[in-house]
């Protein structure tokens, strides 16, 4: 069995955001080239379309109506948010890519997946679309899993550099779903507080991790080692998606952290080793964010170097209050507690 499964439709570069907008088609070119290595051995993925009854396991279908009646035309959500006339059906093609690489993990087809789509979707709340993105692509993954194969609980990793306001929203009430994101913070879209917790039966499995500009290398390794890691295994999911974003990259536009290549591996690792010792791998990522061209590329390279066997990284072993984190170290024990004692 080959170990990744990857998917990068070129319909998804038919999303046409309009010119001069950073969710251009130059970045899925980016993900076929890297996707598409000679010296890497990869499950290529089918390519699905996610129907009407996958959507609304996620969206209002009020709003999936009227996101359908723009095929074939031009669409304008917000100011950021546009689209042309391919654009819902990149949406819908994104969607169903997603679900298709959870399902051929789920299945043992393949043990981990990247998935690169556009439009990107974690932005997307259930009743609206915002920030880019059209449809919750991981979200409805997620409930697809949940809905027809069989799996109970999933764990949602976000590091894109925005918060995933939508993600958040739709699984806001929900124990079944940890959602844990790491974002620059006070920052675009203004949501992402430690003290969004989620709310009644959901409460603490919403996990908030608001980082300062200009956090980098070193402060995303041990946040993600020594934090994210008790976490997720305090938790303990049937399986790990993951929000993939690259705007954390030093050199991106649309941000001001200063992560580099290590620094995405060292992300990608740590989930990687998570997902090995508590649900056999099972881990796909799904792109998100990451609009300088080089950085996107450095990232994408780092996450496939670690799913692919290529490179590893070393598991943290130290104490969360040992940590050099402070307040989140500390947030983060009693957030484990918690679910331990769950």
């Amino acid at each position: 069995m080959s170990h990744t499964a990857v998917s990068a439709d070129p319909l998804c570069l038919d999303h046409d955001a309009g010119p001069g907008h950073p969710e251009r088609p130059d970045r899925m070119r980016v993900a076929i080239q890297a996707l598409t290595d000679p010296d890497r051995s990869f499950v290529e993925l089918q390519s699905w379309d996610a129907n009407p009854d996958d959507l609304v396991l996620v969206h209002d279908p009020r709003y999936i109506d009227a996101l359908a009646a723009f095929a074939g035309r031009s669409l304008r959500l917000d100011p950021d948010t546009r689209g042309g006339p391919r654009s819902w059906q990149a949406a819908l093609r994104a969607a169903g890519n997603c679900i298709a690489a959870t399902k051929t993990v789920l299945d043992g087809a393949a043990r981990n997946a990247f998935v690169a789509v556009r439009p990107p979707g974690h932005h997307a709340e259930p009743q609206r679309g915002m920030g880019f993105c059209l449809l919750s692509n991981v979200a409805i993954a997620a409930r697809w899993a949940q809905q027809h194969a069989g799996v109970d609980k999933i764990a949602i990793v976000d590091f894109d550099v925005h918060h995933g306001n939508g993600t958040q929203a739709a699984f806001w009430f929900d124990p079944s779903v940890l959602y844990v994101s790491s974002h620059q913070f006070p920052f675009y879209p203004g949501t992402g507080a430690v003290a969004e917790t989620g709310g009644d039966a959901g409460e603490d499995a919403t996990v908030n991790l608001p980082l300062s500009g200009g956090c980098g290398d070193d402060v995303y390794g041990a946040l993600y080692g020594g934090v994210v890691d008790p976490i997720i295994r305090a938790f303990n999911p049937d399986l790990v998606l993951v929000s993939a974003g690259y705007d954390a990259h030093v050199n991106d536009p649309l941000a001001t952290m200063q992560v580099t290549k290590a620094g995405f591996e060292a992300i990608a690792g740590h989930l990687r080793n998570v997902a090995d010792d508590v649900c056999d791998g099972r881990i796909v990522f799904m792109l998100e964010g990451g609009y300088d061209l080089d950085g996107l590329r450095d990232g994408i390279d780092a996450t496939l170097d670690v799913l692919t066997g290529r490179t590893s990284v070393p598991r943290v072993t130290a104490k969360l209050d040992a940590l050099s984190l402070g307040p989140a170290a500390r947030y983060a024990q009693d957030i484990v507690d918690r679910h331990a004692r769950r």
